[in-house]
Protein backbone atom coordinates (compact mmCIF):
# COMPACT_ATOMS: atom_id res chain seq x y z
CA UNK A 1 0.00 0.00 0.00
CA UNK A 2 1.63 3.28 -0.94
CA UNK A 3 1.39 6.50 1.03
CA UNK A 4 -1.29 7.97 -1.43
CA UNK A 5 -4.25 4.92 -0.56
CA UNK A 6 -2.95 5.74 3.25
CA UNK A 7 -4.51 8.86 3.20
CA UNK A 8 -7.81 7.79 1.00
CA UNK A 9 -11.29 7.71 2.30
CA UNK A 10 -11.56 4.53 1.73
CA UNK A 11 -8.62 3.59 4.44
CA UNK A 12 -9.34 6.17 7.09
CA UNK A 13 -13.23 4.94 7.36
CA UNK A 14 -11.59 1.76 8.73
CA UNK A 15 -11.23 4.02 11.83
CA UNK A 16 -14.13 4.28 14.34
CA UNK A 17 -12.77 6.02 16.61
CA UNK A 18 -10.27 8.27 17.96
CA UNK A 19 -8.44 6.09 19.86
CA UNK A 20 -8.44 3.51 17.13
CA UNK A 21 -6.77 5.96 14.71
CA UNK A 22 -4.30 6.72 17.55
CA UNK A 23 -3.68 3.28 17.99
CA UNK A 24 -3.11 2.83 14.35
CA UNK A 25 -0.34 5.89 14.43
CA UNK A 26 1.33 4.72 17.58
CA UNK A 27 2.19 1.49 15.71
CA UNK A 28 2.67 3.17 12.50
CA UNK A 29 5.24 5.06 14.59
CA UNK A 30 6.46 1.94 16.23
CA UNK A 31 7.01 0.24 13.26
CA UNK A 32 9.03 3.30 11.08
CA UNK A 33 11.42 3.92 13.63
CA UNK A 34 12.27 -0.04 14.58
CA UNK A 35 12.93 -0.06 9.99
CA UNK A 36 14.88 3.34 10.18
CA UNK A 37 16.51 1.92 13.14
CA UNK A 38 17.71 -1.47 10.76
CA UNK A 39 18.19 0.38 7.61
CA UNK A 40 21.27 2.39 10.26
CA UNK A 41 22.33 -1.01 10.67
CA UNK A 42 22.66 -2.30 7.77
CA UNK A 43 24.26 1.10 6.45
CA UNK A 44 26.71 0.84 9.82
CA UNK A 45 27.18 -3.18 8.28
CA UNK A 46 27.83 -2.21 4.32
CA UNK A 47 25.33 -4.78 3.65
CA UNK A 48 21.63 -5.95 3.74
CA UNK A 49 20.12 -8.41 6.01
CA UNK A 50 20.97 -11.80 5.03
CA UNK A 51 23.53 -10.53 2.36
CA UNK A 52 27.22 -12.24 3.37
CA UNK A 53 29.88 -9.81 4.63
CA UNK A 54 33.54 -9.24 3.89
CA UNK A 55 33.75 -8.04 8.07
CA UNK A 56 33.36 -10.43 11.24
CA UNK A 57 30.76 -8.15 12.38
CA UNK A 58 27.60 -9.21 11.69
CA UNK A 59 24.05 -8.48 13.29
CA UNK A 60 23.14 -10.20 16.49
CA UNK A 61 19.50 -10.34 17.71
CA UNK A 62 17.76 -7.42 18.81
CA UNK A 63 17.07 -5.53 22.20
CA UNK A 64 14.16 -3.46 23.31
CA UNK A 65 14.14 -0.15 24.58
CA UNK A 66 11.25 1.97 25.85
CA UNK A 67 10.94 5.18 24.15
CA UNK A 68 8.39 8.36 24.72
CA UNK A 69 6.78 9.96 21.75
CA UNK A 70 4.17 12.29 21.16
CA UNK A 71 1.72 9.34 20.86
CA UNK A 72 2.94 8.16 24.43
CA UNK A 73 5.16 5.32 25.44
CA UNK A 74 6.42 2.26 23.00
CA UNK A 75 8.50 -0.53 23.55
CA UNK A 76 10.42 -1.10 20.07
CA UNK A 77 12.94 -3.74 19.18
CA UNK A 78 16.47 -2.73 18.58
CA UNK A 79 19.01 -4.41 15.89
CA UNK A 80 22.45 -5.27 17.43
CA UNK A 81 25.54 -6.26 16.15
CA UNK A 82 28.84 -7.90 17.59
CA UNK A 83 31.02 -5.79 17.66
CA UNK A 84 30.51 -3.84 21.20
CA UNK A 85 30.01 0.18 20.81
CA UNK A 86 33.56 2.17 21.00
CA UNK A 87 34.32 2.92 24.93
CA UNK A 88 34.55 6.49 25.61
Amino acid sequence: MDKEQMLSDAFLKQFKTGEELTDFLTQLQKRGIEKMLEGELDAHLKHDKHEKSSTSNARNGYGTKRIKTGFGESEIQVPRDRTPPLTR
